[in-house]
């Protein structure tokens, strides 16, 4: 096991992190602020790849593509939001069925292929895994992600400190209070899916461009890794997250730290085959803490 092959491959792990971290900011608006078990991220994961992708393959500016994957990922959890309220279907259901039907959608969006690639060399990326050394500052895919993750932290401070925003965090706190007081709480849950779903696909976009690829079987799995970064950055961070945008960056850290972690394990000769059973075992581990945490800290009060 050469240390030098670990050191090696951090900064890619890091990117990588760092994209899945905006990623798990949409995770966390659900999970979180609205109190809702989204299965559709594992769809629109892939989508927002998807149509990135295929825009720029046929000439669109790379800004225009993530823009349009950020729409199309607002669809998708509009049709969630619609299933879960208006129709009455539990949330975890509706979000499993929108993501059923993404899947034939994606394969649509990539002309009935599962995998489309697009080539560095003759098209413009904002970010990409040759973009991690030995290119100037300004291009650096560390350097981009970590910008465009503090303006989408200080949109989403500004937005949910707005009249709206406020009523969606009501929403997922106490939603019969907040009908109480008059607000439209199946609005609110469809506009916090839509939120939320839009960054997924965003940040599939920016995957889709770093891998150099969108692929059919890139969101599997995918609300495993947002939640393994919302409940890392709430069992490291928790006791120091004094603020809104705070918890949000803590979110994005803790993208970076399960790929880092990953990496680890990589190199100490994990098969990469069982990476999925270690993201579960990472995801239960942190999971547990806080209960045994809390477990433990009431038997010594009994003691």
């Amino acid at each position: 096991m050469n240390i030098m092959n670990l050191l090696t491959a951090l900064p890619g792990a890091v990117a990588q992190g760092l994209i899945w971290g905006i990623m798990a900011i949409g995770v966390y608006i659900t999970y979180r602020l609205l109190d809702l078990a989204d299965l559709t991220v594992d769809g629109t994961m892939c989508t927002g790849g998807a149509v990135c992708i295929m825009l720029m393959l046929k000439g669109y500016p790379v800004w225009m593509a993530l823009t349009v994957a950020f729409l199309v990922g607002m669809l998708a959890g509009f049709v969630t939001g619609f299933l879960h309220t208006f129709m009455g279907i539990p949330a975890i259901l509706a979000g499993i069925l929108s993501q059923l039907g993404l899947y034939s959608i994606n394969l649509r969006i990539m002309d009935n292929k599962a995998n489309q690639a697009i080539n560095v060399d003759k098209y413009h990326l904002l970010v990409s895994l040759r973009y991690i050394k030995n290119v100037p500052v300004y291009q650096n895919t560390i350097l981009i992600v970590a910008v465009i993750i503090v303006v989408l932290i200080a949109v989403l401070y500004w937005f949910f400190g707005t009249e709206i925003g406020s009523a969606i965090r009501a929403t997922g706190s106490n939603p019969n209070m907040s009908r109480a007081q008059g607000i439209n709480t199946d609005v609110t849950k469809i506009l916090g899916l839509m939120i939320s779903n839009g960054i997924v696909a965003f940040a599939s976009g920016l995957y889709a461009q770093y891998q150099g690829f969108a692929d059919i079987n890139a969101g599997r799995g995918a609300i495993v890794i947002g939640l393994a970064a919302v409940i890392i950055s709430q069992v490291l961070f928790g006791k120091i997250q004094s603020n809104f945008a705070f918890k949000l960056a803590f979110v994005s850290f803790g993208g970076v730290i399960y790929y880092l972690v990953l990496q680890v394990v990589l190199w100490l000769g994990l098969n990469a085959n069982d990476l999925k059973l270690v993201s579960a075992a990472i995801v239960a581990v942190f999971l547990a803490i806080p209960h045994l945490n809390a477990k433990r800290k009431g038997g010594a009060g009994n003691a």
